[in-house]
């Protein structure tokens, strides 16, 4: 199986985020905009103002909003990675919100890695896991001290697919994340502090 490459949304053509998202699911309904918005808007947002929140988004060099893995240079997979102060929805969500009690949640030094997008074609393959590599590095390059997530613990239970876009706690467990809470069973809030 070849390499993968991870590059930053900003830095890559917007068609292959397109072709990531795809026109079908639940991807191609968010555009990675459900932890930013509040239910009420996203509710009202159709699929084309998402898409174009997330175009938007993606074009700020700056502030990129998630990476992009390529298998031979074809998309293989998104992302969503950015300071978890941009996430509106993580302080008002009770259950997590409980779990990172005590936490300055405008931090800018702790970013979260949100969504994972693989188109199923390319599921089985590790692409998860490269992303997850990719995103750490990203958060890492742009100063951030923490990457912290909100896997679905699936050890024991069947879970639905629609359900793992959160990611499966065991790739974060195996590139060195923490369980430092939990918002409910099976919802762990894991956390990687970053060194060096």
């Amino acid at each position: 199986m070849s390499a993968m490459q991870v590059v930053p949304a900003h830095a890559v053509p917007w068609d292959d985020v397109v072709a990531v998202f795809g026109t079908r699911g639940d991807a191609a309904h968010c555009w990675c905009q459900w932890w930013k918005l509040g239910n009420a808007d996203f509710r009202a947002a159709n699929d084309v103002e998402m898409c174009d929140a997330l175009h938007a988004q993606a074009g700020d060099a700056g502030s990129s909003p998630g990476v992009v893995a390529y298998r031979d240079g074809v998309p293989v997979g998104w992302c969503g990675v950015e300071p978890r102060r941009r996430y509106a929805r993580i302080p008002r969500t009770r259950a997590l919100a409980a779990a990172l009690d005590g936490q300055d949640l405008d931090d800018v030094g702790v970013w979260s890695v949100v969504c994972f997008v693989v188109p199923r074609e390319h599921r089985g393959k590790g692409v998860t896991r490269a992303l997850l590599t990719g995103a750490v590095e990203v958060a890492r390059d742009a100063g951030a001290r923490v990457v912290e997530a909100y896997p679905i613990d699936t050890a024991g239970r069947r879970v639905p697919s629609a359900d793992l876009y959160h990611g499966p706690l065991g790739v974060f467990t195996d590139a060195g994340f923490d369980v430092v809470g939990w918002q409910r069973p099976g919802r762990p809030v894991v956390r990687l502090e970053l060194v060096g």
